[in-house]
């Protein structure tokens, strides 16, 4: 199933509605302008298994252009719209991108990238363009609005960050299925498990270059349903788009249930949320008090599962599994979980150790086989490298995380690269970066460094730690930089150079009653 489909029997329903202005596309309109985009990517000379790579902002013509790669039998790759000019460069070449598409939002990074991009021939901008670009509208308006010929369904390869500094794009190989026999994405998940229908209406508050929500919105419209979507999440906006489209299915991190949590009474009470029957998180851990309070406010229809991009494995628990067991991530459906030591052997029950998968989808990191084998048990078993324990009933907990992940609003943050960064400031002579608590987003990242000289007054801290949070930005994402920077005389190292992060960290966790 795909938006064609529907655009047969049902042209003029919505398939996308944005939720602050209100554009409405139809099937038949979301259908005929994939259509036309597959045809210009075909004229382009692109065939199907080469690569495409996309970085806009939640834009009315995102799923569009989406659409018309999976048309062409494209594997495309959709990067995130806060990647600094050095990281967004990196991917359009690791992934081998033979095409590249942007709006005018992002012209001042399309123009820094484009020296850097040349292998990407065809370079289209929408809502205006700038040297090197050209048109979308104006590319693909003579275009037919016809099927290609002998179509194939495309796929994403979708970058995750990585601990040694650069994304990794998580790849499967390309099969040439025909389009019309190829379920997208997740659409059997969604129909069985958290019962889409046709007649479902799909709320996406996040960004839609993450895996999630593109994964999501795609598989909810080849089943024909509506989907609304937020340019940026706000939290009463949140509950009026569920009560002005009847929202039945919407899928959230857990910092977005925290801002909802925190709007006055008297605004949360104003909106009507009974048309909600499952409302999905998964990302980031929960706080139970958190979870308890949006399953009394929404009901029992709060659904949570623990995955990765990567597609290796899936544990789920609706509100009754998680009320049963309460801050659990939920209990494997399609494969088996091994809690493992550092030797690889298997953990007793209730006892920390490494997760692996075994019997999920198999996955590479495209371009680092380290990395792909570093994610291997000598049994064949994959991990995303978190930490936990089961229950005696199966379901899984999350303890802590290899190589300190940062989970920040449901963006995983890798420290290393923020380290790598700040020890090359004149000032540092060390760093660690790592995650402390944050009511809102879970986790924020903080810099304990041991500078050159420590600074003699409170003013001179303020400035130096502004200095480096500002180098750092400079050359990272701002979501992978620290919030704040404490300062240290020195570090606590092993002779061997070895640094005792978790001591660090455990100073910061201890008042928050969790480690995670």
């Amino acid at each position: 199933m795909h938006p064609g489909t529907f655009a047969a029997t049902t042209p003029d329903k919505p398939a996308l509605i944005m939720g602050s202005t209100g554009t409405v596309v139809t099937f038949a309109e979301l259908d005929a302008a994939a259509n036309r985009f597959s045809q210009l990517l075909f004229a382009a000379g692109l065939r199907p298994g080469d690569h495409i790579a996309i970085c806009m902002e939640n834009h009315p013509r995102y799923l569009e252009v989406i659409w018309g790669c999976h048309y062409a039998g494209l594997v495309y790759t959709a990067c995130s719209s806060r990647l600094t000019s050095h990281e967004l460069a990196y991917i359009i070449n690791d992934c081998g991108a033979k095409a590249f598409v942007t709006s005018k939002y992002k012209a001042d990074q399309a123009t820094e990238v484009l020296p850097q991009i040349q292998n990407a021939a065809l370079r289209l901008m929408l809502d205006g363009t700038v040297s090197g670009y050209e048109a979308y509208e104006t590319a693909v308006a003579p275009q037919p609005a016809t099927p290609l010929s002998d179509r194939v369904a495309g796929m994403d390869m979708l970058y995750s960050s990585g601990t040694t500094g650069m994304p990794k794009g998580v790849t499967r190989a390309f099969v040439p299925v025909p389009l019309d026999t190829t379920p997208v994405g997740v659409t059997g998940l969604l129909g069985m498990l958290f019962g889409f229908t046709q007649d479902s209406t799909y709320l996406s508050p996040a960004p839609l270059y993450h895996a999630a929500p593109l994964r999501f919105c795609l598989s909810a419209q080849a089943m024909g349903a509506t989907i609304v979507v937020m340019e940026h999440f706000d939290a009463e906006d949140y509950l009026r788009l569920v009560e002005t489209h009847h929202i039945t299915h919407s899928q959230v991190v857990p910092t977005m249930f925290v801002r909802m949590l925190k709007l006055d009474a008297g605004v949360r009470s104003r909106y009507d949320v009974s048309s909600l029957e499952c409302v999905i998180h998964a990302a980031a851990p929960c706080p139970v008090q958190v979870k308890k309070q949006i399953i009394e406010w929404f009901g029992p229809v709060v659904h949570e599962y623990y995955a990765g991009t990567e597609g290796n494995g899936f544990v789920y628990c609706n509100s009754q599994m998680w009320l049963a067991h309460e801050g659990t991530v939920g209990t494997p459906i399609n494969c088996t979980v091994h809690i493992c030591d550092e030797n690889g052997e298997e953990m007793p029950q209730g006892e920390s150790g490494t997760i692996w998968f075994e019997g999920g989808a198999s996955f590479e990191y495209h371009n680092d086989p380290d990395k792909t084998k570093g994610s291997r048990h000598p049994k064949g078993w994959s991990t995303l490298g978190d930490v936990g324990y089961l229950d005696k009933d199966n379901f899984l907990y999350l303890t802590d995380r290899k190589a300190y992940m940062i989970i920040s609003g449901g963006v995983n943050i890798y420290p290393q690269e923020s380290e790598n960064v700040l020890v090359t400031h004149p000032k540092v002579v060390d760093v660690a970066v790592f995650g402390v608590p944050n009511e809102d987003f879970g986790e924020e990242v903080k810099a304990v460094v041991q500078p050159v000289t420590m600074p003699t007054s409170e003013d001179d801290a303020k400035a130096l730690a502004a200095e480096l949070i500002a180098f750092c930005r400079s050359q990272l994402a701002d979501v992978k930089c620290p919030r704040s920077v404490d300062f240290r005389p020195e570090l606590p190292r092993h002779p061997t150079g070895k640094l005792y992060k978790r001591l660090l960290k455990d100073e910061y966790w201890k008042d928050a009653g969790r480690s995670i």
